[in-house]
């Protein structure tokens, strides 16, 4: 084993909220890690000379030994074994490759009136999952809300994703990120890109406050920097991670031009541009002129109606009458109309990759 290589306790656990606090307040242990973000299963934590991992998924109560270490002779998977003592251990790379599913696509629409549960995740906050089968595990969408606003207790952290974007939907929320100069206030209608693994860290935010958080892949995990104290001394606008600039997005200074469906107008956020077109996002408006038919071959086109209504129309499926809140997923090939759109409406859509081709219309 080389010197990097650390080992955790792995502890079942039926409650990991609970154990979180009896780990941390009792005990006095830190969090090091945890995932997934909206709805936590597993935690790692370290204290006293000792790593643990709470573990959710474990089933049944018992405990082994995880190994995680950056030895060649270990990489490409986990590894299992027992100890003479019959103790269960496995050893695993110490920080595995970044893994992105092949997308499953499907024809998703998922309304607020259904009553999907919020469930508490990171830092507190309620999560509503937006793509209940996360396309075969390539992507997760999440409307986040904060009902009692005030300070955010949380830590200076990053996510291990290949693509990171919070749009403001509702109030507003200042957040810290490294390189970026002092806290940011997001207001309503603007956004944020986190690029892969970059620091950060939510502060405060305004009662009511809601986001919609897109993350590529559906699972990854979160990391907490105990060591970095935001903000950083430099301001360096320009820095890259793995080729994605950081991109703060105020909706009232954007221009609104044609969008790539006749009748509607749309505003870019410049997010295809600083990822290398990894990913795009635009604000759609109702505009002059008619709507009409039309397919894409997006890999990922997903929509969240933020204000208005909308009728979608795709082939052999029953129209779907939609409204704030409500959200879909339109595969790629599939031919849909988005039909008699409100005056007031207006949507955030995220396609994956930021380039892809319209036909019909």
């Amino acid at each position: 084993m080389t010197d990097t290589t650390t080992a955790e306790l792995c502890i079942s656990t039926t409650d990991l909220s609970a154990d979180l606090a009896f780990f941390g307040r009792d005990l006095g242990f830190r969090l090091d890690q945890i995932w997934p973000a909206d709805n936590p299963t597993v935690a790692v934590m370290s204290g006293h000379g000792l790593r643990i991992r709470l573990d959710q998924t474990l089933g049944s109560p018992a405990a082994r030994i995880l190994i995680r270490t950056d030895d060649p002779d270990f990489a490409g998977g986990v590894h299992e074994t027992t100890a003479p003592g019959g103790t269960q251990i496995s050893v695993e790379p110490l920080i595995p490759d970044l893994q992105i599913p092949p997308t499953q696509h499907s024809f998703v629409v998922r309304r607020l009136r259904d009553g999907a549960p919020w469930v508490i995740g990171r830092a507190g906050m309620q999560y509503r999952d937006l793509v209940p089968d996360r396309l075969g595990g390539s992507i997760i969408a999440s409307h986040i809300r904060i009902p009692d606003g005030g300070p955010v207790p949380d830590m200076v952290h990053f996510h291990r994703v290949g693509f990171q974007l919070i749009f403001c939907y509702r109030g507003w929320v200042d957040v810290v990120y490294e390189d970026q100069g002092d806290p940011i206030r997001l207001y309503a209608g603007d956004c944020f890109i986190q690029p892969p693994e970059i620091r950060h860290r939510v502060l405060e935010a305004s009662d009511g406050i809601e986001v919609i958080e897109i993350g590529v892949p559906a699972e990854h995990v979160t990391e907490i920097d105990h060591d970095m104290t935001l903000p950083t001394p430099h301001h360096r606008p320009d820095r890259e991670w793995q080729g994605q600039k950081f991109v703060h997005n105020v909706g009232l200074e954007a221009d609104w031009e044609p969008f790539r469906q006749p009748g509607f107008i749309c505003r870019d956020t410049t997010i295809a541009a600083n990822t290398r077109d990894v990913a795009g996002v635009q604000v759609v408006r109702r505009g002059e002129g008619e709507t009409r038919p039309s397919v894409h071959d997006a890999d990922i086109l997903f929509g969240f109606v933020m204000e208005g209504s909308l009728t979608l129309e795709g082939e052999g499926r029953e129209p779907a009458a939609l409204v704030a809140g409500d959200a879909f997923v339109i595969p790629p090939g599939m031919t849909t109309h988005w039909r008699d759109p409100s005056e007031d409406f207006e949507l955030l859509e995220v396609a994956l990759p930021g380039a892809f081709a319209t036909t019909g219309g």
